[in-house]
């Protein structure tokens, strides 16, 4: 993982993520393009301090394919997929109590911004990226648009917004397919047996996190999407009754 301090006031991911589940969060602003109440905060222990989202469960509005469970622990559930990949996809990222009450907080990413996003996701021999494609398969991610990347001035590749992900049926949309089909590199197979054997015990810190926010359907679906990762060994193809990318794709 390249250096990602400069992403996150200064703070390291590990220090970002004890400050964001320990530190008072001060609502600055909303981001009124969101559809969901999104709110850019601070948070602060008294000594560190750094920019972050909070997402609030009661600010969610209900989704008919996503009936159970809440799109803040979706959008935690992610983070605990990336770290288990140890792929970084997700910023530092908790579930815990807020001014609104309980939902998701996320450190807030300052991206790079000399870096042309549609460019960027139409690269083919970028690895971060093609890595970024198969988290997305593997949490079945029905929302990847193209400013949902977030690359960092030190070169690190972040996603966000993960709150619609993880549904049992395959709903993957994406504005990255440019690898369906090809086989997958060695270190991503590796990597996504490493998940599979969290998954496969109940006692690691994957399957405990999953099964705070995810239904067991759901998680077990997870699972299963790795399984067939391994198993073919390629990208995947889009699914052909389901839309292939996300509208609008930016």
């Amino acid at each position: 993982m390249r250096d990602t301090a400069d992403a996150f006031d200064g703070l390291s991911p590990a220090v970002g993520l004890d400050l964001l589940r320990a530190g008072e969060i001060t609502v600055e602003g909303r981001l009124t393009a969101a559809s969901n109440t999104t709110l850019y905060c601070t948070v602060s222990d008294g000594v560190r301090s750094a920019a972050c989202v909070y997402k609030p469960v009661a600010g969610e509005r209900p989704l008919w394919d996503f009936p159970d469970g809440t799109l803040a622990g979706r959008e935690v559930s992610a983070h605990a997929v990336s770290e288990a990949l140890g792929w970084a996809v997700v910023p530092p990222t908790v579930h815990r109590d807020g001014p609104f009450g309980e939902g998701m907080v996320q450190l807030w990413v300052h991206g790079d911004s000399t870096v042309d996003l549609v460019a960027l996701s139409r690269e083919t021999d970028n690895a971060a990226l093609r890595r970024m494609a198969v988290f997305d398969a593997v949490i079945n991610n029905s929302d990847r648009k193209i400013g949902h990347l977030l690359p960092t001035p030190g070169g690190h590749l972040y996603g966000c917004d993960h709150g619609v992900s993880f549904a049992e049926d395959y709903k993957l949309r994406t504005v990255l397919w440019q690898w369906q089909g090809q086989p997958l590199p060695e270190d991503t197979l590796e990597a996504l047996g490493s998940v599979r054997a969290q998954l496969a015990d109940a006692d690691s810190a994957l399957s405990r996190e999953l099964a705070l926010h995810l239904t067991g359907p759901e998680a077990y679906a997870v699972r299963g999407r790795v399984d067939l990762l391994i198993r073919h060994g390629i990208h995947p193809y889009p699914a052909p009754d389901w839309p292939a990318v996300p509208w609008p794709p930016i």
